[in-house]
Parts: structure tokens; C-alpha cells; sequence
């Protein structure tokens, strides 16, 4: 460019430079924009290939006389359920009929994620034990639970609760308020009155003043390195909660207590072999995956840390919840993630002893309507929505508990 140009380039406000884009443009040729109609491309054809898919099952059905459709969701359902927790008929529909099936899933996989992650913990701790022979039961415990199926499992329990147990007329009586028999467990249970309700919002009130307190305590050892309890206390300022709610309530009292007279059973609640087989066969089958985990979690905290620790003078049970499980977390959440998963997924095996789960609903409404399709249908969506479900709660949990460093 010439002086005269300069000058005049100057004087308008134009660089002799191209102008360098807008960092948040898009251009055709960018490898977003690119990126985004891929994306966008492969999609649009499995979208398009279930489209195909759905379409041509149902020309096939049509073609074939097959019905199709959930308006059968609608119409009485003809099939009594031995085992509810809300009331249910042979008169109500079929969507009552699922939904009964689906708590009965989820009763068993809440329960038994509790439960599995309390003994799992355990024997995950175990296998460190200074006592061989703790040790020892611990890592025999480990492999033989989880190298056993467990639909044998399942089955091996059901056998030891209908044939070994005798029968309702001779149940093992403890404390005259808890019988075991072939029948199942039968327990005392409240007779629900308004405090009850009040005991349920106080122990909410305590939860969360539980929780402001442990904060408080994590915050206040951090700054000044005095522990306070993070695990009892809140606990006990749960509990105080209930109980003063249930004070205010009336502190009723009044029990259900099961009361059997030969073959006939009154009052109480009652766990059936069903529900107890598939409970304890999936409790102790996960438990011994969580152990592994448990066990390669405390492994990878560094040997440094313990001996630091030691040099401080900690206990060891303040090693284990002041420095193990805090780095231990970060490695054992996630695959303990996939153990619950695989524990709710494994729930759909209790059809095998009769347990009225979801997948048993399906079957039984597969054989009186035909709509198989849409009986698959509802068992995927539940099983799909309570692994997503558990999968995002635990994922939040991981980033809750992940190391940050300062």
C-alpha cells in the first residue's frame, strides 16, 4: 500500500490488516458448527430409524390381528396380588396392578442398598482387620458370595425359609411379639395416629438442623482442628427431633401385635419368604462386590497418610473417619455406583421365587391381554428410570465428597 493509501486508510478508520473474527461467531467451516450438524444429522436418523421400526411392528401387528396399544392399562386387571403395600383388588385396573408390582421393586432395592452397603462396608473393613481370623471369615465370605450366582442364591434362600422353618402353628416365638415360621416374619407394627405425623416433621426439623450442625462442625475443624462428632451427634439431633415431635403428638403408644391362633395369623405386619429370599439373596450377593470396593478404596489411600495420622496420636477408629474414608470416597463412589445398579436390575430375578415385582405384574398381564410389546415396554421404562435416577443422585454425591484441593 502506497503513502496516499495508508493516509486514506488512516483517516477512514481502516487497518491494512484483515480484522481477526469474533471469538463467539460461528462460521460454516468451524469445526463447532461442523461438530453441532453431525451431531444434529445422527440423531435425526435414529430417530428416524425408530420411527421405521415402531411403524412397521404395528403394520406387522395390524396385518396379523394382533392388538396393540396401553388402553388396556384401563380395564380390571382379574388377578389378585399376594404381596401390597397399598390396596389392591382383583377389580382394579391394570396400571394399579404395575404400580403395586413397581413399590414392591423399589421396597426391595431401597432396602436392599441399605443394607448391602452397611455389610459390605463391613467386610470391606474386615479384610484390614489384625485378627487373622477376621480377616480370614471376611475374604471367605468374599468369594464365595460373589462367585455364586445369584439366581442359586435366590432359589437356596426361598429353600431354607419354606423348608427348613416350621410351620405357622410351631413358629419360634421371640418375646411373644415376633414369630418366624415357612410363613414368614411376623412383627409388631404401630396403629398409626396423628403423632405419628408430628414425629415424622420433627425427625424432617431434626434432620435439618442435623445437617446445619455438621457443616458447622466440618467448617469449625478446618479452621481450628478440633473434631467434633460428625456421625453421632447429628444422629442423636435427628432422633431428639422425632422424639419431641411424637411428645407433642400425644406419644402414642398403641401396637398391632401379630397374634396366631393355629393356622390363622391377627394383627401385625408380615414379611413373606418371597420378600425375605429375594431381600437377604441380593443383600449378601452385593455386599461381597461392595467389600472389593470398599477394601480397593482404603488400599489406595497413601501408607504416608496413615503413618502421619499415627504420629498425631489418633485412634484408629478416628484414622478411618478423619483420613481413610475421606481420600477412600473418591475412589469407592463410583464404582459403587454400578453395584446398586446391577442390585436394582437384579431385583427383576425375584420373578424365579414368585415375588409379585414388576417384571412378575408384566408376565402375568403378557399372558391375559397379549400386548407384549407394550408390557416390555413399562418394564424397561421402570427399570430404565430408577437406574437414571440412582445414577444422578449418586453422581451428585461424588462431586459432594471429591477432594478439592485449595
Amino acid at each position: 500500500m502506497d503513502e496516499a493509501g495508508r493516509t486514506f486508510a488512516m483517516s477512514h478508520g481502516v487497518s491494512g490488516r484483515a480484522r481477526p473474527a469474533r471469538r463467539g461467531a460461528l462460521r460454516w467451516r468451524s469445526r463447532t458448527v461442523r461438530g453441532l450438524l453431525l451431531q444434529v444429522f445422527v440423531v435425526a436418523l435414529l430417530a428416524l430409524a425408530v420411527w421405521y421400526l415402531a411403524a412397521n411392528t404395528l403394520e406387522n401387528m395390524r396385518v396379523r390381528g394382533i392388538q396393540s396399544g396401553f388402553d388396556f392399562l384401563r380395564t380390571p386387571a382379574g388377578f389378585d396380588i399376594g404381596e401390597s403395600l397399598i390396596p389392591y383388588d382383583a377389580l382394579q385396573p391394570y396400571w394399579k396392578a404395575f404400580l403395586v408390582g413397581l413399590l414392591n421393586t423399589l421396597r426391595v432395592a431401597a432396602l436392599g442398598i441399605v443394607l448391602a452397603t452397611a455389610v459390605g462396608t463391613l467386610i470391606g473393613i474386615g479384610r484390614f482387620s489384625r485378627n487373622a481370623l477376621v480377616r480370614g471369615l471376611c475374604y471367605a465370605y468374599v468369594e464365595f458370595f460373589r462367585n455364586v450366582p445369584v439366581l442359586l442364591q435366590l432359589l437356596m434362600w426361598y429353600l431354607i425359609l419354606t423348608d427348613m422353618l416350621p410351620p405357622l402353628s410351631e413358629a419360634i416365638s421371640l418375646g411373644g411379639l415376633f414369630y418366624l415360621s415357612n410363613n414368614g416374619f411376623k412383627f409388631p407394627i404401630p396403629v398409626w395416629e396423628a403423632g405419628h405425623g408430628f414425629a415424622l416433621l420433627g425427625l424432617l426439623a431434626g434432620a435439618v438442623a442435623a445437617w446445619g450442625y455438621r457443616r458447622c462442625a466440618i467448617h469449625r475443624f478446618e479452621a481450628t482442628g478440633r473434631a467434633r462428632s460428625t456421625v453421632l451427634a447429628p444422629v442423636a439431633i435427628a432422633l431428639a427431633g422425632a422424639a419431641l415431635g411424637w411428645a407433642l403428638g400425644g406419644a402414642p403408644t398403641a401396637f398391632s401385635v401379630p397374634q396366631i391362633d393355629g393356622f390363622l395369623v391377627s394383627g401385625g405386619a408380615t414379611a413373606t419368604p418371597e420378600f425375605l429370599a429375594v431381600l437377604i439373596g441380593l443383600v449378601f450377593y452385593t455386599a461381597a462386590f461392595i467389600a472389593e470396593v470398599v477394601r480397593a478404596g482404603i488400599g489406595s489411600v497413601p501408607h504416608g497418610q496413615l503413618e502421619a495420622a499415627a504420629s498425631l496420636g489418633l485412634t484408629r477408629a478416628q484414622l478411618l473417619r478423619l483420613v481413610i474414608l475421606p481420600q477412600a470416597l473418591r475412589v469407592i463412589v463410583p464404582p459403587l455406583t454400578s453395584q446398586y445398579l446391577n442390585l436394582t436390575k437384579n431385583s427383576s430375578l425375584a420373578v424365579a421365587i414368585g415375588y409379585p415385582d414388576v417384571v412378575s405384574i408384566a408376565n402375568t398381564s403378557i399372558n391375559q391381554t397379549g400386548r407384549a410389546v407394550e408390557c416390555i415396554a413399562i418394564i424397561m421404562a421402570v427399570y430404565l428410570s430408577t437406574s437414571l435416577a440412582t445414577a444422578a443422585f449418586m453422581n451428585w454425591y461424588n462431586r459432594r465428597v471429591a477432594i478439592r484441593e485449595r
